[in-house]
């Protein structure tokens, strides 16, 4: 046991750079309820009759359902967030992954980061996995990462993030999403991020108030979440 205190202390000093931007509790993460029957996509087929009665034509339509575009309202603090008009689109890829593309406008220019989700378990479609990737070099800022590339002297260094929980609590597909996700370090505590997503950049407060209130009943936290400003 004494050895162990040390290394949580360790891993605690560690860890405070990124415990101070994110929200940090006690104890291990929450359990909330999922959105049943999540699809992120939508397909329908109608049987339409030929001019013969051995003639049938089957008519196969697929609806994004999920996919598309997302306008980020309301989030708990995030540290790669610090912009403003944050939104995030999804589409399918061929291998069935999903793409995912998030935008935000910082420091005067608009900064995207693609990604992929998957979905882990069929069983519970709702509970995604999420994971980013980057490159950077030696002389400037993190961009989105494409492929390896060498530009005269210049070095890139590239990470891949793993993936991290992206759990659909509840939406609708027209107006509103609510994503949690929650990491917990060895059930002693847990780092966690919210967002309130619409497909309007301004939802009616009646709906920010019914999503809140969803949340605290799902025994999430919500006191440090802030509004995201869109007015791009």
């Amino acid at each position: 046991m004494s050895s162990i205190c040390p290394l949580l202390l360790l891993l605690l000093l560690l860890l405070l750079p990124l415990i101070s931007a994110q929200t940090f509790h006690w104890g291990p993460c929450p359990s909330p309820q999922v959105q049943p029957n999540f699809r992120v996509e939508k397909v329908t087929r109608a049987h339409t009759h030929g001019h013969t009665r051995r003639a049938a034509l089957v008519l196969t339509r697929v609806s994004q359902q999920y996919l598309g575009r997302w306008y980020e309202i309301e989030k708990l603090p995030a540290s790669f967030e610090k912009g403003t008009c944050i939104e995030a689109n999804y589409s399918l890829r061929k291998d069935g992954t999903i793409q995912v593309l998030n935008s935000q406008f910082y420091k005067e220019k608009v900064r995207s980061v693609e990604g992929t989700a998957v979905i882990r378990d069929s069983r519970e479609p709702a509970k995604l996995g999420v994971s980013f990737s980057y490159c950077e070099s030696d002389s400037s800022p993190p961009v989105p990462f494409r492929q390896p590339s060498i530009h005269g002297s210049l070095s890139l260094f590239f990470l891949v993030t793993p993936y991290a929980p992206y759990w659909v609590l509840t939406t609708d597909y027209t107006s509103l999403s609510v994503v949690y996700s929650c990491t917990s370090f060895l059930h002693l505590f847990h780092i966690d991020y919210a967002w309130i997503l619409s497909r309007s950049p301004k939802p009616s407060p009646s709906t920010v108030r019914y999503v809140k209130q969803l949340l605290v009943r799902e025994g999430i936290d919500i006191s440090r979440m802030k509004a995201t400003v869109q007015n791009c």
